[in-house]
């Protein structure tokens, strides 16, 4: 895949239709999908392809049970996590917590956003899906995320400054949707913003897929928007070993319409980008490390299911899952950006996700698309007075 000019402006937008969501839909369709994809990933995560077909008698099609089935409070690695039976994981959580803190600033958010607003968040009771029971979110989540608190609010460092030092992962990037959709159809604005959101939690590559992957939901928004324009939209703003691989794994996944025959040959074109090594849940002593080289396995994988997939939501999806490793991620992000190009997430996984989760999986995405609008807005504002004192300064031509 190239990068083309083409993604540097917008297409034509032509009014929503029934065949053209509008603003409301791909913002409640990217976080809905975003959720339900963590949802149906979670009991599966850690896993190869071949582990998951042997226990599950095949691959999965909907939603599953624990690994362990009734053992899940005990058995490890899985232990005390109730990971299945339509249970979101912490990528939901943290996704909804970014929300909140939108809907606090109501404007575009940076670092002192995030340790102002969403380091309290963390610190605040909510319902834990896979803990099943009330507690404090920085309980669930694992370490390179609670580096956030403990960084901002024991250590007080500056916020832009943060995110260094801690390993490099995809946890900035699995919830940075909601900055894709604030700044809807414009990616380089949404690569800029989530970079900036991302600094008091990751660095290097980490912070880089989180950039990438906000872009790629913004460009997704594009009215008319297909899997290939969005590839390239992330291929014209990502630098070193994150580029390289979306390159290497989006050409694989072009020659593949079927996930089955894609998996094996997806995981070969990102594994020399890849630091966690063959074994997911043994990750090699280079892992994780800074890199110029070097890239998250999830986003580049999420990229290609969404060029296998076509766009439709549960073949996107469901290849995420069957992915296995860090699966419940990589279905998170292909399903919020297959989401924001309009697929339908399936309304029986959807109801069953809320009920399980006991979440209102619709609230946060009205909340949004209400923020969204206003930051519009002041957009608006911010460039016309810039443009009166710039015409001011330049004179006209």
């Amino acid at each position: 895949m190239t990068p083309t000019t083409a993604m540097e402006a917008a297409p034509s937008a032509p009014h929503p239709s029934p065949t053209t969501p509008g603003l409301d839909d791909r913002i409640t369709r990217a976080l809905v999908g975003a959720a339900v994809g963590d949802a149906l990933g979670g009991p599966v995560e850690g896993w190869t392809p071949e582990q998951i077909a042997e226990r599950h008698g095949g691959r999965v099609t909907g939603i599953v049970g624990p690994w362990y089935g009734e053992d899940w409070r005990t058995a490890r690695p899985i232990a005390p996590y109730h990971k299945g039976d339509g249970h979101v994981t912490d990528d939901t959580l943290m996704t909804h917590a970014l929300i909140r803190v939108y809907a606090k600033v109501r404007d575009h958010l940076d670092a002192y956003a995030v340790a102002d607003h969403l380091v309290p968040d963390l610190l605040s009771p909510r319902w834990i899906p896979e803990l099943e029971a009330e507690a404090l979110p920085l309980q669930r989540i694992f370490l390179a995320e609670k580096w956030i608190v403990a960084r901002l609010h024991y250590g007080h460092i500056d916020p832009r400054e943060a995110g260094a030092g801690n390993i490099v992962n995809c946890g900035a990037a699995m919830y940075m949707a909601p900055v894709g959709l604030v700044n809807a159809g414009d990616p380089r604005a949404a690569y800029a913003e989530a970079l900036e959101v991302a600094a008091p939690h990751q660095s290097s590559y980490g912070r880089e897929a989180a950039g990438v992957f906000a872009a790629a939901v913004a460009a997704a928004c594009r009215p008319g928007a297909t899997p290939e324009a969005v590839v390239d939209a992330a291929l014209a703003l990502a630098k070193d070993g994150t580029r390289s691989a979306i390159e290497a794994v989006c050409e694989v996944a072009a020659r593949h319409e079927d996930f089955e025959p894609a998996l094996a040959p997806l995981r070969a074109a990102v594994e020399p980008f890849d630091t966690v090594g063959p074994d997911y849940r043994a990750p090699s002593l280079g892992a994780r490390r800074p890199s110029r080289l070097h890239a998250i396995e999830e986003l580049p994988i999420a990229l290609g299911m969404l060029l296998v997939g076509g766009g439709d939501y549960r073949r996107t999806v469901l290849g995420s899952v069957n992915y296995g490793r860090d699966c419940d991620s990589i279905a998170t992000m292909s399903g919020a950006i297959v989401g924001a190009l309009g697929g339908e997430v399936p309304a029986d996984w959807t109801a069953t996700v809320a009920e399980a989760s006991r979440l209102d999986l619709h609230s946060p995405a009205r909340t949004l698309a209400e923020v969204a609008r206003e930051v519009f807005a002041r957009d608006l504002e911010r460039r016309r007075a810039h443009e009166e004192t710039f015409t001011a300064l330049a004179g006209s031509r």
